[in-house]
């Protein structure tokens, strides 16, 4: 193996190498999400701008910069590009990808029958079981110490083939949390609301920085073999290196928490705007139906008052029945009392 040049601030950023399976996988989700925005269009329906970009270029985009840039070309003689790669292909890309929706973009999108399949997929046993929040946590914090802290990595970075199946793993088990949580499409249990995600992608963002701490303060070199006999002589201590690689993980799992939390909380203030927006006609049709019920309960009312008088006969029996809005306790009910 080659080694490269010294790494400096101009190599980080002008360093770069091909990567035909990663760059495949990239264009085979990019053209699959542009066949579907295009369909929507076709038909006539709109498709947010700000999700496809944000699947295009955060999304396929950190995939790209994972695999291509100067974190691939020095991931296997220093640690800490390996270790940055890592955490953007389990944590970033994930989210960005979410962030476009492809679920609900499929089922939109999808003839009648491939979309009634896909929906089939989406609420079976499997899927269901790998997106349920605690399973989907624990197997992204799994991955992560399974690679770091087994014989995965080091084979990995020997192995070219295993080091993309690697790249997959990572971006499948980060995705299998954050896809769910963030798409409009009912992947969760009932329960999972948006108060109780907002705590979920908080603990995430606990648990997700955990392997980096390990990393970080683990005594005992990941890779060490691998890393002693391929690190160069303008590289820094080895040990040195791992500590900076675990201390760019817990950085950027901390950092990546924030922006996944502002997007469930816009998407809370959405849709408790839409419930209200909805309530507000509902409430609107109801009021119409109270304006017209007292003038017609009076006439029915004096109309049996009369006819009691003329046939001498009591007007006395059971109660009327009461109109919903005064004895049900919904929110609707409440407030059409309250402006009655």
């Amino acid at each position: 193996m080659e080694t490269p040049p010294q790494l400096t601030l101009g190599r980080l950023f002008s360093s770069w190498q091909a990567d035909v399976p990663a760059l495949l996988v990239v264009v085979l989700l990019g053209g699959l999400y542009g066949w579907g925005v295009l369909r929507l269009r076709r038909r006539g329906e709109a498709w947010p701008v700000a999700r496809t970009a944000a699947f295009a270029v955060l999304g396929l985009g950190t995939i790209v910069v994972a695999t291509t840039s100067a974190l691939a070309v020095y991931d296997r003689v220093l640690f800490w590009p390996a270790a940055v790669q890592n955490v953007l292909l389990d944590l970033i890309a994930p989210l960005g990808l979410a962030l476009g929706d492809p679920l609900r973009l499929a089922l939109r999108a999808l003839p009648e029958r491939a979309a009634a399949r896909a929906q089939g997929a989406m609420t079976g046993r499997l899927f269901r079981l790998l997106t349920f929040p605690l399973v989907s946590t624990a197997l992204v914090l799994a991955t992560e110490l399974t690679i770091y802290f087994t014989p995965y990595f080091e084979t990995a970075l020997a192995d070219n083939w295993l080091h993309q199946l690697m790249y997959l793993h990572l971006l499948l088990a980060g995705s299998l949390f954050v896809l769910p949580v963030l798409t409009r499409e009912e992947a969760l249990p009932a329960w999972c609301t948006h108060p109780v995600r907002a705590g979920l992608v908080f603990v995430d963002g606990i648990i997700d920085a955990v392997p980096g701490i390990v990393v970080m303060t683990h005594g005992t070199l990941i890779a060490g073999s691998w890393y002693l006999s391929h690190s160069p002589s303008w590289a820094p201590d080895v040990q040195h290196d791992q500590q900076l690689g675990g201390g760019a993980m817990v950085s950027i799992a901390e950092l990546v928490a924030l922006p996944f939390l502002l997007a469930i909380l816009v998407q809370w203030a959405r849709t408790e705007r839409a419930e209200t927006i909805a309530l507000d006609r509902r409430l609107d049709s109801e009021l119409e139906v109270v304006r017209a019920t007292p003038a017609k309960a009076s006439t029915g009312t004096a109309t049996e008052t009369a006819t009691g008088a003329e046939t001498g006969t009591s007007t006395e029996g059971p109660d009327l029945v009461r109109p919903w809005w005064e004895t049900e306790n919904s929110e609707v009910a409440q407030r059409i009392r309250g402006q009655r």
